[in-house]
């Protein structure tokens, strides 16, 4: 099942607004290479220089010792849905739902194993690259200079890999190095955890994928040489057509169709979606661009092999982001790290009851990780728990950490206590790693966030 409607306010998305630039574009669908600057930040094989990882999990394991300094109560995985292993938990806050009825505790699931459970939970993430292939009027290769208009993202999948997204670095929030979303992780529950807890993805490369963009679908900035393709803009509901399966059962006519069929994503794998400077407009605009990534999940119907449970493949679109495009702070891995982040802590993008099942309606229960109505200090105003688009497009969203070789650009990320309840948090920190970024929580706004909560 493809993104639903509520994608928009819910998926998590990394997004740049536009200025008021006008959009000038030839017959070829060309614009300058220039076209994003100055766009304002808002924001959505095994590794082989990972060889040493499995040494690694086994020094995670034997380094770290001892317990948290408090104990809350977790609950185990969301039931009724086969998905990508989690825990639920809650936390206490005032606040109105969605529907502006009034709540106080507010559930939420989240990957990997509780806190207070201690140990390593390894999450098999499969790495999925994209190529972008533009296609002329008759569904031929594009051409522009005698160039063909062919974007190969696996160029950049050994950054992504040596990133902190997937490469152990050194943070606060652990006494051995580990992964960026792990040490989020760690900061977020740092009074409640058992030290030993750590979250580990462990990545796989998969066959590499094309998506065949139609004419009409897209725009596109050359390199300054005249080689495609600096960047390429594509209309978010052509993207979405080519990337999620419309019906069921899946065939292999889209990307997440064919990595389906092919084993290459599972409902217990966590499927990242790797595109080379590739982001999406909207409304048929390409002045409202633009989306860097999001995460989600594809809906399928249950089988008899898994008890005829609702199958939900976790998975995150991102763009590798090459400097320049959008300033000095938000390139690399700034969209990823945002979206991975926000999977750990919203896998199932408010869709789901504790129950695992309905939420939301009249007379229905809250939605995990449903929150309070935020209103950011990027001015985005939100009910969910998603703790990148909090910061996305602040000055200081991104924090540098150089790493094998490369400085990477890991986008800061909002905490649990920022949205409310209890401060479980390292340093009672409302944000991490850049602890400075948000000094105080969110003050519980109206739906819509007309006014404060009263």
């Amino acid at each position: 099942m493809s993104l639903s409607s509520r994608c928009a306010a819910l998926c998590g998305f990394v997004l740049i607004a536009a200025t008021t630039t006008a959009f000038a574009a030839g017959p070829s669908n060309q614009v300058d290479a220039s076209f994003l600057v100055g766009k304002h930040r808002w924001m959505d094989a095994h590794a082989p220089n990972l060889k040493s990882f499995g040494t690694h999990v086994r020094d995670l394991a034997s380094n770290v010792k001892g317990f948290g300094r408090d104990t809350q109560p977790f609950g185990p995985s969301v039931p009724n849905i086969d998905t990508l292993v989690n825990f639920q938990g809650s936390f206490d806050a005032p606040g109105v739902d969605s529907n502006g009825n009034p709540a106080s505790t507010w559930p939420y699931a989240m990957v990997g194993n509780a806190p207070t459970a201690g140990g390593i939970t390894l999450i098999d993430a499969r790495i999925i690259p994209v190529s972008i292939r533009m296609l002329d009027a008759n569904g031929k290769q594009a051409y522009a200079n005698g160039h063909r208009l062919y974007m190969d993202v696996t160029q950049y999948v050994g950054k992504v890999l040596r990133s902190p997204v997937f490469s152990p670095a050194w943070y606060s929030s652990s006494s051995v190095p580990t992964q960026y979303t792990d040490a989020v992780q760690r900061a977020e529950f740092w009074s409640v955890m058992r030290q030993d807890w750590h979250t580990i993805m462990v990545p796989r490369v998969e066959r590499p994928r094309v998506m065949s963009l139609p004419a009409g679908s897209y725009e596109y900035a050359l390199n300054k040489d005249g080689s495609c393709c600096a960047f390429v803009l594509v209309n978010e509901n052509a993207f979405l057509t080519q990337l999620f399966p419309p019906t069921y059962p899946v065939d292999d006519t889209t990307i997440i169709g064919s990595a389906e069929l092919a084993g290459d994503m599972t409902t217990k794998t966590l499927a990242t979606f790797l595109f080379p400077n590739t982001y999406l407009f909207e409304n048929n605009d390409p002045n409202q661009c633009c989306v860097l990534g999001f995460h989600e999940f594809d809906f399928e119907p249950g089988i008899p092999a898994n008890g005829n449970r609702p199958r939900a493949y976790t998975m995150a679109y991102a763009s590798w982001i090459s400097p320049g495009l959008f300033g000095p702070t938000f390139q690399d891995v700034t969209a990823l790290s945002h979206e991975l982040a926000e999977t750990f802590n919203d896998p199932l993008v408010t869709a789901f009851s504790a129950s695992g099942g309905a939420c939301g309606g009249a007379g229905q229960p809250l939605c995990l990780n449903e929150t309070p109505w935020w209103l950011s200090p990027n001015g985005n105003c939100q009910d969910n728990l998603e703790v990148g688009d909090v910061i996305e497009g602040l000055p200081d969203a991104s924090t540098a950490i150089r790493l094998n070789g490369y400085t990477f650009h890991p986008q800061n990320e909002a905490l649990l206590p920022w949205f409310g309840g209890k401060n479980t948090a390292l340093d009672g920190a409302f944000s991490y790693p850049d602890e400075s970024v948000l000094t105080a929580p969110n003050t519980s706004q109206q739906v819509g966030c007309v006014a404060p909560l009263q």
